[in-house]
């Protein structure tokens, strides 16, 4: 019969907020290392692939061209 009672475990006495902490802690750096992996994936890979794409067909001179001629520039004439 005393084979089938078993004894209750102790309640941690000592320790107990440390042992939190680091718990709590390395739950924390992982959430916190897979939200900036999933940013540089998601967010930021993106924006620098739009970016990339918008400069490879980008013409300055005609970019500067429409805006001088639309005369929001104060030191160039639009052509007339």
């Amino acid at each position: 019969m005393s084979g089938a009672v078993s004894k209750a475990n102790k309640p941690q006495m000592r320790g107990l907020l440390q042992s939190q902490i680091k718990r709590n802690l390395v739950f924390a750096i992982g959430l916190c290392t897979a939200a900036a992996v999933l940013q540089k994936v998601f967010y930021n890979d993106g924006r620098k692939r739009a970016y990339s794409e918008f400069y490879k067909t980008y013409d300055i001179e005609k970019a500067f061209n429409q805006i001088r001629n639309k005369g929001l520039f104060d030191s160039c004439e639009p052509d007339k």
